[in-house]
């Protein structure tokens, strides 16, 4: 949880302390899962970067990529500069932006991620930014996706309905934000088309990592397969 329109500045110094203290590294653990899927990416884009740990280790993994982070908070994007040092900093933009106006061009980029980020909005809010980011992904790009979860059963799942009311109230008082509850992304991303190819599990299901794909060509509404 960290890029909202009303921003983190209030929490950019504290942020990594405060989620080291909840989670231990698992956050951390659960944003970097994946990141070796994007080393040989051209374009890359990160939405709600936050304090830059992701494009810090992102430029080191895909060294001849251009990276754009957007995060709506001008306290994360100044401590994500200064995370992006030496060569790396030519090849990692900046922009201050909420990410829900934020329209990039068609077809720009062939891999997104969104690493704790879609749990700060509304669903419609999500669905908006999954409809838009995915028209400006290249055909065959992976969308790496790290959340929190809910598990479906059992003392796991009161302990995350507990931790997210916690962390809910906890964000609205202390970065303005709007969502309540946490978005069902992951069902509105395989409505839009994508499938989870890979995902780890954290915390006993309450934080999830996973690697969505689509297909390169649409599939037709309602189409079926030929009959052999």
């Amino acid at each position: 949880m960290k890029d909202t329109p009303s921003g983190f500045d209030r929490l950019a110094r504290v942020y990594r302390a405060l989620e080291f203290i909840a989670f231990g590294r698992d956050l951390e653990r659960a944003r970097f899962e994946y990141l070796g899927r994007l080393s040989g990416c051209r374009d890359i884009l990160l939405l709600g970067e936050g304090d830059g740990r992701c494009a810090a280790r992102l430029a080191q993994i895909a060294p001849d990529a251009a990276i754009l982070c957007v995060d709506s908070s001008p306290g994360m994007i100044a401590r994500a500069s200064r995370r992006v040092t030496g060569r790396a900093a030519a090849r990692v933009t900046f922009l201050c932006a909420d990410a829900l106006s934020f329209s990039p061009e068609s077809g720009r980029f062939d891999a997104v991620a969104t690493l704790f980020f879609l749990d700060c909005l509304e669903p419609a809010e999500v669905e908006s930014i999954v409809g838009r980011t995915g028209a400006a992904l290249r055909p065959g790009a992976p969308w790496l996706f790290a959340d929190f979860a809910v598990p479906r059963r059992g003392i796991a799942r009161l302990r995350a309905r507990a931790w997210l009311a916690v962390l809910y109230s906890f964000f609205r008082w202390g970065a303005g934000l709007r969502a309540s509850a946490l978005p069902p992304s992951q069902e509105i991303l395989e409505r839009a088309g994508w499938s989870r190819t890979d995902c780890r599990e954290f915390q006993g299901g309450m934080i999830t990592s996973a690697v969505f794909g689509r297909p390169r060509e649409p599939v037709p509404t309602g189409a079926r397969a030929a009959s052999p």
